[in-house]
């Protein structure tokens, strides 16, 4: 299974979250500098927890080279798929939570994940020589405050079957609780660190943002947040979107909706629509015009249902233009 996007859009641009995407990605860049430097690298920017419990080591990189490899190792990656996969998790869920907290907030709250995350590996592994690196743990804090937040959320999730892409919204609580699961399972059944991955810091990541999300909720969100928010409103839908199509019984005809927000219905607008068709779905592009007013209907020749004599209806879309 492989996320796509989940259905709840934000209601302004997440900076905060684009920018950690960036961050990661430029840090990703330094250590492909590094050449054969890169284990050394590692080792000094990672979390390592035999640094905080072998005196020798302890005493050689000091306390303050300790303490910034708590933050520092939630930065680096152990390749590009590593960083793929997380970057692209942080993503889907991270822009609704930090709608939902607010920029500076949640530029708190994914640090204190990420500690949180470290801690728990460290207290599981303390004697451990290998570093630790990358933000998944961090981001399974974010997972557990989208948990909390959007309930009622769906995962828009790609299902390759064969050849044939299978789109299918999956209720968050159950990808989310799959993924949990999986994490708590490997983590239970590993030992120490000899996977090479740090179950137990996405356990830790997952529960403390939970956690932490009461917490951040109860600080007060600082002007500048709203700020921010009213100068980088959402201009753009979902490029994918699902089409739930209505038949009629006297028609081959079917008919479902497409949802822009004002900025694309006065620029216009392409979109990617997947239509269910029989045990498979059909993904086509849809132009939607400069101009288009709400309650606008498309009509997409040849996409409804098949006839008795063979011949196929047309979906006809209706435009609805978000509120802002």
């Amino acid at each position: 299974m492989i996320p796509i996007r989940d259905t709840i859009r934000p209601r302004s641009i997440p900076v905060v979250n684009h920018l950690l995407i960036a961050v990661n990605g430029l840090v990703f860049l330094v250590q492909l500098t590094q050449g054969a430097q890169l284990e050394r690298f590692v080792f000094t920017y990672g979390l390592v927890p035999a640094r905080f419990t072998n005196p020798e080591l302890a005493a050689y990189f000091g306390l303050a080279g300790n303490l910034l490899s708590l933050l520092t190792f939630m930065f680096l990656h152990g390749g590009f798929w590593h960083i793929l996969g997380n970057m692209w998790s942080l993503h889907i869920f991270g822009d609704n939570v930090e709608d939902r907290l607010g920029p500076l907030r949640y530029l708190v709250f994914y640090v204190a994940c990420g500690w949180v995350s470290g801690l728990a590996h460290m207290m599981l592994n303390p004697s451990s020589p290998i570093p630790t690196i990358g933000a998944s743990g961090a981001i399974a804090g974010v997972m557990g405050a989208y948990f909390v937040l959007f309930p009622t959320s769906k995962i828009l999730t790609l299902i390759p079957i064969v050849f044939i892409p299978w789109f299918v919204e999956i209720p968050a609580v159950v990808f989310l609780g799959i993924w949990f699961l999986l994490q708590f399972l490997n983590a239970a059944g590993s030992h120490g660190a000899a996977t090479g991955i740090a179950w137990w810091a996405h356990v830790g990541g997952f529960v403390g943002g939970i956690v932490l999300l009461k917490l951040a909720t109860r600080l007060p969100q600082a002007g500048f947040s709203r700020r921010l928010r009213a100068m980088t409103p959402q201009k753009t839908s979902h490029r994918l979107q699902l089409v739930r199509p209505q038949a009629s019984p006297e028609t081959p005809h079917i008919f479902g909706g497409v949802r822009i927000t004002p900025f694309e219905a006065l620029a216009g607008v392409r979109k990617i629509v997947s239509i269910p068709s029989g045990f498979s779905k059909r993904t086509v592009r849809v132009t939607i015009p400069p101009g288009t007013q709400d309650g606008t209907t498309l009509r997409l020749r040849g996409l409804g249902r098949r006839a008795a004599g063979g011949e196929a209806g047309d979906l006809f879309l209706k435009v609805e233009v978000e509120r802002w």
